[in-house]
């Protein structure tokens, strides 16, 4: 097919990638681990960890699962925010041979069981705070084994403990659990796997490209979750392809040792643990945010040290631009706003760039494509409006129903195929089957157009469409204009029920300035849409009901009309 975006590349960015220049993830992390021994691998609360740290701790971690007999492959939950366990479970899992199950702290019990069952998962690391859940569930899960982790286990020998203390006992963050031990299941606190795993050796893993190194879970938003099955393929893919793209913006900084990515969206979530394993590929550091919602602590962290590479959501960038503080940090050293997650607006973008002067990059990926699909190229100065380009060795189509490729400019379902895209659904054929065209392209359920010069842009999810008197309106682009109304945070826009129209618009805002009326976006609207995409129904909020990532969920907001 043709590809027009490789004429849009920035100049030294590679049309492909070679992911056959590893054997497995495992063998990306341990030339990381031994080529970077010295270099700072990760810093969480003022308590920096290195590369040696990193590889030991992993080492220790994966040859204690060894020796609790688990099968090489099997599936290993990990529940953790973002704390140093994190990346030391998941290194170790993958070290030893087995594939990692990310599991959202947040999960309610019924969410949780469900993941652990589908996923058939023997082992589960799981920080303490959370453990209260595990205990209702876990006599129907497969579980055989529990660690469980304190929030100050990697955080020094001083320090670490006083956290744990006031977490448990100042803070009261931690409920009472007791976890059973019926059928021979094993409990054991994170600590001592790192003390006992220490005096095993870790035997190499026996994974290849093909054996599957995450059951990434989907958001479950219609229906029950499920596991897209990521090889390791996929993920090298996806790490090299993100390494491509970054390099001519990261360059800047002359050693990509020196680089410190932000860490503030989850690492269980796909887009933060891409952007983790390629700091891991550079030799570079993250600094860990535990709780990005205290945007008070946040900011301080900001302020602390350089910092180049700032992954989030618009809901984060937000965030930050409200804190009275953010505007006078030192954006000097910013090379890169990645957008991801949720549409970006241009509101957002136009103050982000006015405050930082850097400019928001967005870019769109999915949990089944390793969060690689397309990106806006990180040389450019403005913000796009478009979710960019192809990255190297993906090619992405526009497609009918029937998956037949259609003109430039016309509006269809986005399809993906490349090195990065997941083998299907675990242990779900016919879902799998449905999500692939005859080509072999995914379809995303996102409804887009490609322009002359290979650019993207995403019109909306087909699910979100509203239907107003026969017309197609798109939330994204009514959310879009309204964000550039002086006094609007943020919005969301979703269809209601009319006896005239079949559906009304309605909008709900979260305003920065009390004195914005109904009337001062009415009139917003009128003289920046046409009659048919005009809402007919404006609410203010104080805020919107958002996923743990930070993505406004419109169907909570449906929700409350049923």
């Amino acid at each position: 097919m043709a590809k027009p975006w490789l004429d849009s590349y920035p100049p030294n960015v590679p049309h492909d990638v070679d992911v056959a220049r590893y054997r497995s993830l495992a063998q990306l992390l341990e030339e990381s681990f031994k080529k970077n021994a010295a270099q700072p691998f990760s810093v969480c609360m003022d308590c920096w960890m290195s590369y040696r740290e990193l590889d030991e701790a992993s080492a220790a971690v994966g040859a204690w699962l060894q020796g609790m007999g688990l099968e090489e492959g099997a599936r290993v939950a990990i529940m953790l925010p973002n704390i140093p366990q994190f990346a030391v479970t998941m290194a170790g899992v993958l070290r030893a041979g087995y594939t990692c199950v990310n599991v959202n702290p947040l999960y309610t019990a019924r969410e949780l069981a469900h993941q652990l069952k589908d996923s058939g998962a023997s082992a589960i690391v799981i920080l303490e705070n959370f453990a209260h859940t595990l205990e209702s569930v876990i006599a129907e899960t497969p579980l055989r084994h529990v660690v469980v982790a304190s929030m100050g286990d990697m955080l020094g020998t001083f320090y670490g403990p006083w956290i744990t203390f006031a977490v448990r006992h100042l803070a009261k963050m931690v409920p009472e659990f007791k976890l059973p031990l019926e059928g021979g299941r094993s409990v054991t606190p994170f600590r001592t796997v790192l003390v006992e795993g220490g005096r095993r050796s870790l035997r190499p893993g026996q994974a290849t490209l093909e054996s599957i190194a995450f059951l990434q879970y989907t958001g479950g938003t219609t229906g029950l979750s499920k596991g897209a099955v990521l090889t390791h393929a996929n993920v090298i893919a996806g790490v090299l392809q993100s390494e491509a793209w970054f390099s001519p913006a990261l360059a800047r900084v002359g050693d990509l040792r020196k680089v410190n990515s932000i860490a503030a969206l989850p690492l269980y979530h796909i887009f933060a643990l891409t952007l983790c394993l390629l700091v891991v590929r550079l030799g570079a550091h993250l600094t860990l945010i535990p709780n990005p919602r205290d945007i008070g602590k946040f900011v301080e962290v900001l302020k602390a040290r350089p910092f180049h590479l700032l992954p989030g959501v618009n809901t984060l960038f937000n965030a930050l631009l409200q804190h009275p503080q953010f505007k006078h940090l030192d954006f000097s050293q910013l090379c890169v706003t990645q957008a991801g997650g949720m549409a970006a607006s241009e509101g957002t973008a136009r103050q982000w760039f006015e405050v930082t002067g850097c400019p928001m990059i967005e870019g769109w990926g999915m949990s089944e494509t390793v969060a690689i699909g397309t990106n806006n190229p990180v040389t450019a100065t403005s913000f796009s409006g478009t979710i960019g380009l192809p990255l190297p060795g993906i090619e992405v189509a526009i497609k009918d129903d029937d998956g037949l490729s259609l003109a430039q400019g016309e509006a269809g379902e986005i399809c993906i195929k490349g090195p990065n895209v997941m083998r299907g659904y675990y242990q779900r054929a016919e879902e799998t089957a449905a999500a692939f065209t005859s080509d072999g392209y995914m379809r995303t359920g996102d409804i887009g157009t490609m322009d002359e010069r290979g650019y993207f842009r995403i019109v909306d999810r087909k699910k979100d469409m509203i239907l107003v008197s026969g017309f197609n309106v798109f939330p994204n682009e009514l959310e879009n204009v309204i964000s550039l109304c002086p006094g609007v945070v943020e919005c969301a826009a979703i269809g209601i029920p009319d006896e005239k129209q079949g559906e009304a618009i309605k909008v709900f805002v979260v305003r920065s300035d009390p004195a914005l009326s109904e009337e001062d976006v009415a009139r917003h609207c009128q003289d920046n849409l046409t009659g048919y995409k005009r809402p007919k129904h404006i609410e203010f909020r104080d805020e919107l009901p958002k996923s743990n990532v930070g993505k406004i969920l419109r169907r909570e907001l449906r929700r409350e009309r049923a």
